[in-house]
């Protein structure tokens, strides 16, 4: 399919949330609201994450996929409760009726916690790390604390965009039921099988993610005209897109829009690509239920009620 470059993603500037100015913050809001509601996704400048902290994740993640295979599935990815450790290339299929992704990741939760399941008891669930890289697991421990802040911000301009309490998304979200996710995508080394590409199309589960990635490009978002768009990486900015979560919360005023990572072309063909992805999943035991701001009796809810755990649960089931 060919690649519409017509329709843009937005660029907003997100300094009045760093500000705290709250005029400022109500007209984020609304460019924020229209990106989410017709696109799905878009891009954060000045969003308090450093260009250093960045830099810094990215050199460790080419070092840690540079690890010899057997180090790698030592702490290899082992079920759905859990989602953490390394996952093998092709291994995961993000397009259930397409072969496995022609990428390689490595899950990472909150460090040192309990994960709440959904089941009374919490059960704990530990990171895996490989042996002998503390400067890796440092950097990773601390990237993933810098993206829970800046999720945090994001989380407060949904809330306002979606004329809900500013803290209403935040408080659902106590137990930081996140994954930071390092992807690395090999270069093209043979022929893809029919219908394989680097990530094939999906939509992401929980309520937004943080995305980074490098230059070599390939991501792509569909519109709803069923094209799709090139995401490319735009320097000193983040991109954000909306989950499942969120567009059942808002009764799909905000869209969870597919993505994908396209093959490479050209002298990309023999490049790595890199991306870091910041997944946030609310409290597992919290209700997704449509926000009263989004429904009416002329527009009632359209899904009906789930938890989180839930939800999420039976999304990895069916990708792995």
């Amino acid at each position: 399919m060919v690649v519409n470059a017509c329709v843009e993603i937005p660029v907003i500037d997100f300094s009045p949330f760093l500000t705290n100015d709250v005029e400022g913050k109500q007209r984020v809001a609304q460019e924020i609201y229209h990106a989410c509601h017709q696109v799905g996704f878009l891009y954060l400048t000045h969003h308090g994450i450093s260009q250093g902290a960045i830099a810094h994740i990215f050199d460790q993640t080419r070092q840690f996929f540079a690890l010899p295979d057997e180090e790698k599935q030592a702490i290899a990815w082992s079920n759905e409760t859990s989602n953490r450790g390394y996952v093998g290339v092709e291994r995961e299929r993000l397009d259930e009726t397409k072969p496995g992704d022609l990428k390689e990741a490595f899950n990472v939760g909150k460090e040192g916690s309990a994960k709440n399941t959904g089941t009374e008891t919490p059960a704990l669930v530990l990171n895996q790390w490989p042996a002998r890289q503390e400067e890796f697991r440092q950097t990773v421990i601390e990237f993933f604390e810098v993206c829970t802040e800046a999720a945090n911000r994001v989380f407060r301009a949904f809330a306002i965009a979606l004329q809900m309490p500013e803290n209403f998304i935040a408080d659902k979200h106590q137990a930081q039921n996140y994954t930071l996710r390092l992807l690395h995508y090999p270069p093209l080394a043979n022929l893809p099988k029919p219908g394989q590409i680097r990530a094939g199309a999906h939509s992401d589960y929980g309520t937004l993610t943080l995305l980074f990635q490098d230059d070599v490009g390939g991501l792509e978002v569909q519109t709803t005209a069923g094209e799709w768009i090139s995401a490319p990486s735009i320097a000193d900015a983040i991109l954000i897109n909306t989950g499942d979560l969120t567009q059942r919360w808002s009764n799909d005023v905000f869209r969870s829009t597919k993505h994908r990572v396209a093959l490479p072309q050209g002298e990309n063909v023999g490049r790595d690509r890199y991306s870091i992805a910041f997944f946030c999943q609310p409290d597992a035991e919290a209700e997704i239920v449509c926000l009263p701001s989004c429904q009416s009796p002329d527009n009632p809810p359209r899904y009906p009620p789930v938890t989180s755990g839930e939800y999420l649960l039976s999304r990895l089931q069916a990708t792995y």
